[in-house]
């Protein structure tokens, strides 16, 4: 593969530390705190406190912890997700879970075990880019670039493979002039398409590898503008660290 995508490819990868440093680990932890408007949609209560994430960099494995309790954990592949205690204790679990989100609306109400799905998938696929679009099955192409404000980004249309659980399909990446990412644009395919901007900002250097600090997620108009008045997730990123 070659041509200006595959070049602008190379430059991102580049950017956020390098595909052989990314290759040298196998696991990242962060501290995260989240929140936003989604959570009332779903019938759910976020708490601001700080929650511990874990994601294996080569394989669809995450959990975070603590999770509905001080002993628990969340357990996400995307055949499986579970609620679990630190001793290995199942306390609840769903095979096959992204067809429990069938029919799913925006306001749809999501259970514990929903959540903990949303959570595995989003914050797996977030702090696995860009080195993910090197996946197996993964496409990627170069399409027209996009002015924001005073800033000319260029864009990457990436499309996954159905064996990856992220947001949807085919997502759209916009990156700036230093080839960190921008802005992120997918529908959240359960949750009724719910189409959403993602802006990222604050990068964080750890291990050589560089990741954005801060995530906010609005509502996306049928002409490609964010809604800033609308946020949906706000992800707050800090002690990271490879191993």
């Amino acid at each position: 593969m070659s041509g200006p995508h595959q070049d602008l490819l190379d430059e991102v990868l580049r950017a956020h530390g390098g595909l052989e440093r990314w290759r040298g680990f196998s696991q990242v932890r962060a501290t995260l705190v989240t929140g936003g408007s989604l959570w009332p949609m779903k019938g759910l209560t976020q708490d601001s406190a700080p929650r511990q994430m874990t994601v294996w960099l080569h394989e669809q494995r995450a959990s975070v912890t603590p999770f509905g309790g001080p002993d628990q954990l969340t357990a996400f592949s995307p055949d499986r997700i579970a609620i679990e205690k630190t001793d290995g204790t199942v306390i609840a679990e769903r095979s096959a879970p992204r067809e429990s989100f069938r029919d799913h609306g925006e306001n749809s109400p999501w259970d514990p075990l929903h959540r903990a799905y949303f959570n595995g998938y989003a914050l797996w696929s977030y702090l696995t880019m860009p080195f993910l679009f090197t996946w197996p099955g993964v496409a990627t192409a170069e399409i027209e670039p996009w002015q924001e404000g005073a800033q000319h980004w260029r864009r990457l249309r990436v499309t996954f493979p159905e064996h990856i659980a992220t947001h949807c399909a085919v997502q759209d990446f916009y990156f700036g002039e230093d080839f960190l990412l921008r802005r992120h644009d997918y529908k959240v395919d359960i949750s009724g398409g719910l189409p959403a901007a993602q802006y990222l900002g604050d990068y964080l250097e750890a291990d050589g590898l560089r990741m954005p600090g801060k995530r906010r997620a609005y509502r996306r108009g049928p002409d490609g503008q964010a809604d800033m008045g609308a946020l949906l997730v706000a992800i707050d990123l800090s002690d990271i660290g490879y191993s």
